[in-house]
């Protein structure tokens, strides 16, 4: 037996009704789930075609390649860090600066000798900033170190250069000199980015700072490689000794190198921030650079000493207090927010200050006395000039000591370079008529001391300036004087 229930028509027609209309809702959910994943896929596919390769923009530490290819823009336009194997499409970026890290360099113990009876050690070198806050009031030198208003491609053309030399005096062939030693610097440049075989990181400090000297950066065509690969390697040594620019602090000497290459830094930073060049973890060694000087003044003098000893009664020495005077005052102008900079400056003024002595010369411990040369007046007056205060009257009185009792000759007893190097930069800033006396002597000295290959020739004064790559830069500095906008003040 079996039981038929037949729907009636009414509700046979309603059921087919809500089937029809099911399928229509399953059909079109499919469509449009169908429709999104080729929308998705398609995005994809159309982000491969399009997107460019990137060079992936990190630090490894590895040994450098000696030959890495640096890309010159028409203009200078941001520029990266990449690592040496970036794809073929990175050709079309502004820059590719390799930042791969630098082997770390042992730097070898220093037998400490006498120079012209000041002293100083072998790694006692001197090199001043040129270009400062404030200025003396007879001179040119505001205007000459002014900061840069045009273009900056203006500023740093050969054009340009030439006009400032021959307005302050200075000889064409002098340019061809530095052309010739930078090209040296070049050629003996080692692979991981250093100079010398003592003093590595103040050597390679030194080669940055005549790069710099003449506007030559990480992105110029010519230097633009040997100067960044330098950087690089006092960035590596900072980053494995915690701010530390030496790999050998139980020399005594470590003081002078560290704060050579701290001031290399410091103007390499504001370089690379003012031209948009990012080298990785530049900011953060600079930074820990500058807060070992800091942290390492005396306590008492408000100097620096060997070993950084703060608190012993020698009190540090005017040599080595001028070169980080320099560094803080390249410091001021990074953009850096550092605690206790302005204070450490004001010490260390006050300490140049009491080294003053009534002949207007500037002693190594103490004031010097009679009527003998001061060879650290120029590193004094220098000094005084970075401050944020006049010293119109220390100033006027050091200069006029130069004048006097600085002899120069290059080829005799009186060539003492660091000395000279100094007081190039104080006079010039000094300006008007004690430059131009001053001016009439050495330059001439230099260009005609330099050897065929670009290098200079050993001065008479003999060892003190043994190594060639220090003696170069020594002589590239001051031949730049005429021109040199950027050391000690930070300003393009």
């Amino acid at each position: 037996m079996s039981i038929h229930v037949k729907l009636s028509k009414e509700a046979e027609d309603k059921m087919n009704a809500q089937r029809r209309n099911s399928t229509i809702l399953s059909l079109l959910f499919s469509g449009i789930f169908i429709a999104l994943i080729l929308v998705v896929f398609g995005l994809i596919a159309l982000n491969v075609i399009q997107e460019p390769q990137r060079p992936d923009i990190t630090c490894e530490y590895k040994p450098v390649s000696k030959d890495i290819p640096i890309i010159d823009p028409p203009e200078i336009p941001k520029s990266v860090i990449s690592k040496p194997k970036a794809p073929a499409g990175a050709a079309k970026m502004a820059k590719s600066i390799s930042v791969n890290a630098i082997n770390s360099i042992s730097i070898p113990e220093v037998d400490t000798v006498a120079v012209n009876n000041v002293g100083f050690a072998m790694s006692d070198v001197g090199f001043t900033g040129d270009g400062f806050e404030d200025f003396g009031t007879n001179g040119p030198g505001k205007d000459l170190f002014d900061k840069i208003q045009g273009p900056r491609s203006k500023r740093c053309s050969k054009e340009d250069r030439l006009a400032r030399l021959k307005e302050m005096g200075g000889k064409v062939e002098s340019e061809d000199a530095v052309e010739r030693g930078l090209e040296w610097l070049k050629a003996n440049q080692k692979a991981d980015g250093s100079w010398s075989n003592k003093h590595v990181s103040a050597m390679t400090g030194f080669g940055v700072l005549a790069y710099l000297g003449r506007c030559e950066t990480p992105i110029s065509q010519k230097y633009g490689d040997s100067c960044s690969r330098a950087i690089i390697y006092l960035v590596d040594i900072g980053m494995k000794n915690d701010g530390k620019l030496v790999n050998n602090t139980a020399d005594k000497h470590w003081p002078y190198e560290h704060a050579i290459a701290t001031y290399a830094l410091c103007e390499a930073m504001t370089f690379c921030k003012q031209l948009n060049i990012n080298i990785p973890n530049l900011s953060e060694v600079t930074e820990k650079s500058v807060n070992v000087i800091i942290e390492n003044q005396h306590e008492k003098s408000g100097g620096w000493d060997y070993a950084y000893d703060k608190q012993g009664n020698r009190g540090g020495d005017l040599s080595i207090a001028a070169w980080h005077i320099q560094a803080l005052k390249a410091a001021s102008y990074t953009g850096l927010e550092i605690r206790g900079l302005k204070s450490a400056q004001s010490k260390a003024i006050e300490y140049v200050e009491n080294l003053q002595g009534d002949n207007g010369g500037f002693g190594y411990t103490g004031k010097p006395s009679g009527e003998t040369y001061a060879k650290l007046t120029g590193a004094g007056v220098l000094s005084l000039q970075m401050s944020n205060k006049r010293h119109e009257s220390a100033i006027r009185k050091g200069t006029k000591h130069v004048l006097e009792f600085s002899k120069f000759d290059y080829a005799g007893k009186d060539s003492n370079l660091y000395s000279l190097y100094y007081e190039s930069q104080a006079m010039i800033a000094r300006g008007g008529s004690e430059w131009k006396k001053f001016n009439e002597n050495f330059s001439e000295q230099l260009i005609n001391s330099q050897n065929p290959d670009g290098s200079w020739k050993l001065p008479g004064s003999g060892s003190a300036y043994a190594d060639p790559h220090y003696r170069t830069c020594l002589n590239i500095l001051m031949l730049e004087v005429y021109y040199r906008f950027l050391p000690g003040t930070g300003k393009l």
